[in-house]
């Protein structure tokens, strides 16, 4: 799963970056079924595990096209994504905190999922 995609980001955008961790098996940008507009988010599949474990590693919070973009294992059940997982809402934050920064500060007290810093803007 590959989240905050800037909407003029395109699957041929995409499979440049991410082929460069290794051989891509598909990519496809979600868009609105009417307009045809991104989403926002997308997938990326590769052949081996092992290449989406560096992808996830290597390419997450990666600024693509000027939005720092989000890497996460695609959880098709959705009971899976809505299991004993806990959020935690951290108010006040400098405007220079950003996603990697968030994940880095809080990732020395377990394993996160996700992170994402709200803006003004959004």
């Amino acid at each position: 799963f590959v989240g905050d995609l800037h909407p003029d980001v395109s699957e041929a955008r995409l499979y440049e970056i991410f082929n460069g961790v290794g051989p891509v098996a598909s990519i496809r940008v979600c868009r609105d079924k009417i307009t045809r507009k991104s989403l926002g988010y997308g997938y990326v599949n590769y052949h081996s595990v092992k290449d989406a474990e560096a992808a996830l590693d290597s390419l997450n919070y990666m600024n693509i096209d000027g939005r720092c973009c989000r890497l996460l294992w695609s959880q098709r059940d959705s009971a899976s994504r809505k299991g004993s997982n806990s959020n935690v809402y951290v108010s006040n934050l400098d405007k220079n905190i950003d996603n990697k920064a968030l994940h880095d500060t809080f990732s020395l007290f377990g394993n996160i999922l996700s992170v994402k810093v709200a803006t003004d803007s959004e």
